[in-house]
């Protein structure tokens, strides 16, 4: 088991920066491989950014490559969002998520453990 929980979301213009944290405890971290999600009312959770145990794979949504980066750090059990060049659309309840596997994946369903989310509002 391990327990998630992010933080470092609020309000930012659009051009703006944001850095999400997700510090996890519980089981070893560096055995999970992370990935982060986000979602708007109404709508399924989407993939954001992911990254493997050892962090020498990430992979992006799209919407996402150039202006958000993930990055870890096993030695403080926290994996991070960069988020850069915010816009409108990005707005929406970040998540971050675990998986007992080496690689990261877009699908949900490929992670055992949830964060409690935390709320990104880009103003245009």
């Amino acid at each position: 088991q391990v327990q998630l929980v992010e933080s470092g979301g609020g309000l930012v213009q659009a051009g703006g920066s944001l850095r999400l944290s997700c510090v996890a405890s519980g089981r070893t971290f560096s055995s999970y491989s992370m990935g982060w999600f986000r979602q708007t009312p109404g709508m399924e959770r989407v993939f954001v950014a992911g990254i493997s145990r050892s962090g020498s794979g990430t992979a992006y949504a799209d919407s996402v490559k150039g202006r958000f980066t993930i990055s870890r750090d096993n030695a403080r059990n926290t994996v991070s969002l960069q988020m850069n060049s915010l816009k409108p659309e990005d707005a929406a309840v970040y998540y971050c998520a675990a998986a007992d596997k080496f690689y990261s994946s877009t699908n949900a369903r490929w992670y055992e453990f949830w964060g409690q989310g935390t709320q990104v509002t880009v103003s245009s």
